[in-house]
């Protein structure tokens, strides 16, 4: 797949909420995955697909409701695209909240081999 093409699935998949499939089919086994800090959980970067799910389902397991999300049209440029995306979840202990962060994906041999989230 291309640049724009994985862009363009991995919108379509995030806008419905999709991680798991986006994960399984765009994502390179090695893969890394930067978040913008480390805490409730969450280690500030985390390496390989099997970490990356692992850390899917932490945050699904710390979500109570979600209640809404946006994902922007991917700006794209050879190598990597960028988004925005924002979710109005209800955390679990924590209530209600919207999230909103900028992500870069890196692009090689047709797979995403890099995430990273920016606030």
């Amino acid at each position: 797949m291309t640049t724009k093409e994985i862009a363009h699935r991995l919108v379509e998949l995030c806008k419905k909420g999709d991680f798991e499939t986006a994960q399984k089919e765009l994502y390179a086994d090695d893969a890394l995955s930067i978040e913008p800090y480390a805490g409730m959980g969450f280690e500030k970067e985390v390496k390989g697909l099997k970490a990356i799910k692992e850390k899917s389902a932490l945050w699904n397991s710390m979500v109570e409701e979600y209640h809404g999300m946006e994902v922007s049209d991917p700006i794209i440029a050879p190598n990597s695209f960028a988004l925005t995306m924002s979710m109005d979840v209800t955390m679990k202990g924590r209530g209600r909240s919207t999230m909103s962060e900028i992500c870069l994906y890196k692009i090689k041999d047709g797979k995403i081999i890099s995430e990273e989230f920016i606030v």
